[in-house]
């Protein structure tokens, strides 16, 4: 059997490995959910987020205790009134959410945006029709305990004190209200998370930076490809990801970030990352006989514990390695070493003691001690684990340009160190510098520039260390690669590919040039969306 799917439920691939040794387990049904309860007069409920999730001793063995316990643990939440909740009240205008989260978005009477996310999930509707309500389908469903189901209800306040732009969700209870109109089958009698989207005018939100303008990733990034006069705030995103890591939260892909926008000198546009969607963070996946082996299989399934084994960093940033080339390529090691510091400095013991009491208490009950000693250790390994993603990020490093005309200049700075400047082209002024960084050779293997469109220069200031395999990618327009002081007798690894689209090469013997049909994430702008699923 195979199909086809769109999420990060590890149930599918569980199946694959278990359902032919614990069918029975497998075709168990869960524990049918609770009745809806009765509002009380202080407008107040107790109600779990997802009784179904208990199962017995055999089944939790071989796919895991997760967060089980906490799923069925009734919890105290007030009710959403939806006329109420802001002032002038709320409008429920469309449903939405990924194959997991249930979303209803809502606006209030000044037009800004809200939205309810569901507390529980459901990734079944990822497979075809046939697998929803059958073993595969059920087994895909229970997976869901493998979050915890409050886990981004503290994720507001440590952000704010990490220094990053964040949602500030608030626990509710949405009853079988009739305001909900055309929506109220679909969303009457469950847990939500209410809270900001983060889209359009969020002057008044502080957590957003009050930018005039949040905008998605595929507008940000076709932006970013377009022209060189928008650019991301480097740090911030790097701070952003290394928060990421802290969590555990692995699943970064490009649309789990909007941006907030901010106007810079001379008509520039910078943008600093507000991530969203935390639903994979504290992910907790290894502890069951199956999902413990998919772990070794599918390593970007990392669980939220105490240490962060440096080996499995790569894994838990596979998600966002597209970006993380694309964005962090002119930071130094320096800067993820003050970035790291700055972190663990600012994540206290009292912050995350804090953060944690905001839990309902029958919550940090079962998870408060080891959440404390979780975030504390994870805490500590933050300069370690910032090292380490320096590291893999600098192994292969693609530089991309835009559609506009670029200068990219190579120049020897030291033995086995190579410097890339980049620098955007006008017309009776001067270039101006885009980004510059130094490369070792102990520490980078390879460099691709991509040139994308319009008529770019790639200026070789002499020849790089032959320890580093340069590739030159022309992109669309016609392009100029110069080399110059370079001895022919001096050994080269520089590749300029060329798309035979009226170039001007001019290099001496050690460099090489090959003839090359550009793939489409190297041509141009949209090709390199391609690169960020964005196009």
């Amino acid at each position: 059997m195979s199909f086809s799917y769109r999420v990060w439920n590890p149930a599918v691939l569980s199946t694959a490995l278990g359902c032919g040794l614990l069918f029975a387990s497998c075709s168990a049904p869960a524990a049918p959910a609770a009745a809806p309860p009765v509002i009380s007069p202080d407008s107040t409920v107790r109600v779990a987020a997802g009784a179904q999730y208990l199962r017995g001793p055999v089944h939790r063995f071989f796919w895991g205790k997760h967060y089980r316990r906490i799923w069925a643990t009734p919890v105290e939440a007030p009710v959403f009134n939806l006329r109420t909740a802001v002032p002038g009240g709320l409008t429920p205008v469309r449903e939405g959410g990924s194959f997991q989260t249930k979303n209803l978005r809502l606006l209030d009477r000044n037009g800004t945006e809200y939205v309810l996310r569901s507390v529980d999930k459901d990734a079944t509707k990822a497979l075809p029709e046939g697998l929803r309500d059958g073993p595969i389908g059920r087994l895909m469903k229970d997976q869901t305990s493998v979050i915890n189901p409050y886990g981004a209800y503290i994720v507001a306040p440590l952000a704010a004190a990490a220094g990053v732009y964040h949602t500030n969700p608030r626990l509710v209870y949405v009853a079988d209200d009739p305001a909900l109109g055309e929506f109220r089958k679909s969303f009457a009698n469950a847990l939500y998370l209410f809270e900001e989207r983060p889209e359009g005018d969020q002057r008044g939100v502080s957590s957003f930076g009050r930018s005039a303008k949040v905008e998605s990733s595929r507008k940000v990034f076709t932006n970013l490809a377009y022209n060189p006069r928008h650019r991301i705030d480097a740090r911030w995103y790097l701070r952003a990801r290394l928060f990421d890591m802290w969590l555990g939260d692995w699943s970064r892909r490009e649309d789990q970030w909007r941006w907030a926008s901010f106007p810079a000198a001379g008509g520039a546009t910078v943008y600093r990352a507000i991530p969203r969607d935390r639903d994979h963070a504290f992910f907790k996946f290894d502890d069951g006989f199956f999902t413990h082996i998919i772990g070794w299989v599918k390593s970007n399934y990392q669980s939220f514990h105490q240490k962060i084994r440096l080996s499995d960093v790569e894994g838990l940033n596979r998600a966002a390695r597209p970006m993380d080339k694309s964005l962090l390529v002119y930071l130094t090691a320096q800067d993820f070493e003050q970035v790291a510091d700055s972190m663990q400095r600012s994540l206290s013991d009292p912050v995350i003691a804090d953060a944690l009491a905001l839990w309902p208490k029958e919550v940090y009950a079962q998870a408060g001690g080891e959440f404390t000693e979780n975030l504390r250790g994870r805490r500590d390994q933050l300069k370690a684990v910032a090292a380490r993603f320096y590291e893999l990020l600098a192994r292969e490093v693609e530089i991309p340009g835009t559609d506009q005309p670029e200068r990219f200049v190579l120049e020897p700075a030291g033995a086995g160190q190579l410097r890339v400047s980049q620098y955007s082209l006008h017309a009776g002024r001067p270039d101006s510098l885009v980004g510059q960084r130094t490369f070792s050779y102990q520490q980078t293997r390879s460099i691709k520039i991509f040139g994308l469109g319009g008529n770019d220069v790639f200026e070789l200031r002499g020849l790089p260390d032959h320890r580093f395999a340069i590739g030159i990618y022309d992109g669309a327009g016609q392009d100029k690669v110069v080399l110059q002081n370079a001895a022919a007798d001096k050994p080269a690894n520089v590749m300029v590919y060329d798309s035979g689209d009226g170039n001007l090469i001019t290099v001496a013997k050690p460099v090489k040039v090959e003839p090359y049909v550009p793939a489409a994430t190297e041509f141009d702008a949209a090709g390199w969306l391609l690169r960020h699923r964005l196009f």
